[in-house]
Order: structure tokens, then sequence, then C-alpha cells
């Protein structure tokens, strides 16, 4: 008997040849496919820096209505709790007797709260900008003040006040600084709307740069569109890869112009704290109030950067597929890419 070492079936042959060539494919490693634009380039820098701009200029603005409309809020509110009763200076009449006088007939009605004369120390203070120090009040025809506060809520009824002062004193007049109410509502309404212009302004702008820098793009990198057109590629593939590459590039230049304006109004607010003694920032603090522009105005920042940043995706992804659009017309339409005139 011989000894023969047994040949395995022809069949089992043909089923480990399959079996290798899926262990030989899994082992294979699928090389990443690059980007369609490079990372970094001139023009996406470029494009960074104006977004960073444009990115502080709008979070500036924002930031700056956002104060000014708290400034006029304060002082729509301190006007609107006092009205102010003068007195003018008269031979015939005893003005601390008037000033008590007109002092009791306001708190008579409903919706005062408490009433305060202004003395001769306290009116020669208020007359020291103008007319210096050393006055004698008494020597000078200076009118009188009475201070009355009242409920903001349920304000009196002025017209009636008014017309009970000059029956019983002459010389009384009321001033219930509605007027001065009404020009602060009516500054910070043009503030804001301003404000609103300036961003309209900043976002038109940045949306034009993103659209001229989209096509820069397209047309340096118009062979690889064409390449990828022809082999199959979907233009909604083309603009995800773009709308991905000024994504990252508007993220960076949104956050880096929203970290230097919430910086910037850090910083004025820490000067401002440190500085309050001092004539300029007291000033400044009374025209312009606190350089403070709190939780909402920083979440407001915020924001304004996931707008920007939305914006210029969308920009790019519309300024694509429109490229991509024109590109497919032409090469439909022979005639177009010779640049003859059709039959």
């Amino acid at each position: 008997m011989n000894d023969r070492t047994p040949t395995p079936p022809s069949n089992v042959k043909s089923q480990s040849q399959p079996a290798k060539q899926q262990a030989r494919r899994v082992s294979m490693q699928v090389r990443p496919t690059a980007p369609i634009l490079p990372p970094s380039n001139i023009q996406g820098n470029a494009l960074m820096v104006v977004i960073a701009i444009m990115a502080f200029l709008a979070c500036l603005t924002l930031g700056a209505v956002s104060m000014i409309r708290a400034t006029a809020a304060s002082w729509q509110s301190q006007i609107s709790r006092e009205v102010t009763i003068q007195i003018k200076p008269d031979d015939n009449v005893n003005m601390d007797q008037a000033l008590t006088r007109a002092k009791d007939l306001a708190l008579s009605f409903v919706g005062t709260k408490s009433g305060q004369i202004v003395d001769e120390a306290a009116t020669a203070r208020l007359l020291e900008p103008w007319l210096g120090t050393g006055l004698d009040i008494k020597d000078l025809p200076v009118p009188r003040l009475v201070i009355i506060t009242i409920d903001e809520s349920h304000p009196p009824d002025f017209a009636a006040m008014r017309d009970l002062l000059s029956t019983q004193i002459p010389q009384a007049t009321l001033d219930d600084h509605r007027n001065w109410v009404d020009k602060l509502v009516s500054m910070a309404r043009t503030t804001v709307l301003i404000g609103f212009g300036v961003l309209i302004l900043v976002f038109t702008a940045m949306i034009l740069t993103v659209i001229f820098a989209t096509r820069g793009a397209l047309s340096g990198n118009r062979h690889i569109i064409e390449v990828l057109h022809f082999v199959g590629a979907e233009s909604q593939f083309v603009a995800r890869e773009f709308q991905k590459h000024f994504l990252k590039i508007s993220l960076k230049g949104a956050g880096a112009g929203g970290f230097m304006a919430a910086a910037f109004f850090a910083f004025a607010s820490f000067l401002q704290d440190n500085t309050l003694a001092t004539p300029q920032t007291d000033q400044a603090t009374a025209l312009f109030g606190r350089f403070e522009i709190g939780l909402s105005g920083y979440m407001g920042i915020f924001a304004t950067m996931i707008v920007i940043a939305l914006l210029t995706t969308l920009t790019a992804r519309l300024t694509v597929i429109s490229a991509i659009y024109d590109i497919d017309q032409i090469r439909s339409d022979p005639s177009r890419s010779s640049g003859l005139p059709p039959d």
C-alpha cells in the first residue's frame, strides 16, 4: 500500500480563494480623501481677517446700542419719578412760606410720595459752574425749587396740580419733565435704528466679501470641480466641501472679532471702575452711563458671532451652487464654451 498525501478537492481550493481576497481587501487601508480646497491659503487668511474686522464692528455696534439704551432707560426712569416746582422771587412773596405751601399742595394729590425743598446752599451749589463760589442767593433773583417724588406706576394728575399751584401761588410753575422724557425716548429709538442700520451695512459688506472670495476660490479650483463633475460628483458634494471650508474660516474670524469686542467692553468697564474719582470719568459716566453691557450684552455678542458664521456659510454654499449651475450650462451649450453664436 503506497503512502500518498491526499490532495484537497478542487471545490475547497475555489472556496479558499475568495476568502483570501476578502481578507486582503479588509487588511488594505483606505487612503483618506484630501479636501478640495487647501485648509490654509492667502485668500482664506485674508477673508478670515475681513470677517474678524466685520464681526468686531458688528459686536461693537451691538454693545454700544445696548449700553445707550440702558443709559436712556435710566435717565427716563430718574426723570419720570420726579417733578419740579419752581417759584420765582417776588418782593411781595415770602419765599420760605411759598415753598412750604407749594410742597403741601403737591403732596395733597394722590400719586405723590415725598417732597424736598432745595435750600439756599444747594441752590448755590447748582449755580457754581456758571457763577462761581461765595454767592449770596438772597441778593440774586434766583428761582427756588421744590422736588416732588411721584409714583411712576400711578402718577398724579399734573394738569390739576399745575392749575392749583398757579391759583394759590401765581409765582409757581410746575415742570413734569414730560418734554425731556419724550426727547430721551426719541433719542433712544433713533440710536437703535442707527445701530441696526450699521449692522445691516456690516452684514451686507461681509456677504459681498464672502461672495467674491468664494468665486475667487472657485476660479482657482475650477479644473478640480470640472473633473469631479466629469467623474460623477454631484453639486451638493462640492458645495458641502466649500461650505466646510468657509465655515471654519468664518468661525475663526467671527470668534476673534467677538472676543476683541468683549475684551474692549470689559477693559472699558475695568478702567471706569478704577478712575471713578476723576472729573473726566464722572463727566463720561453722566453722559454715556456705565460702560457695562451685562450678561445680555455678552450673549448678544455670542449670538452675533453665530449669525455671522451662519451667514458666511450659507452665502458660500449658495454661491458655489450657482457657479456649478453656470458650469453645467456652459458644458451643455457648446456655443457658449467656444464663444460662437448659437445656430
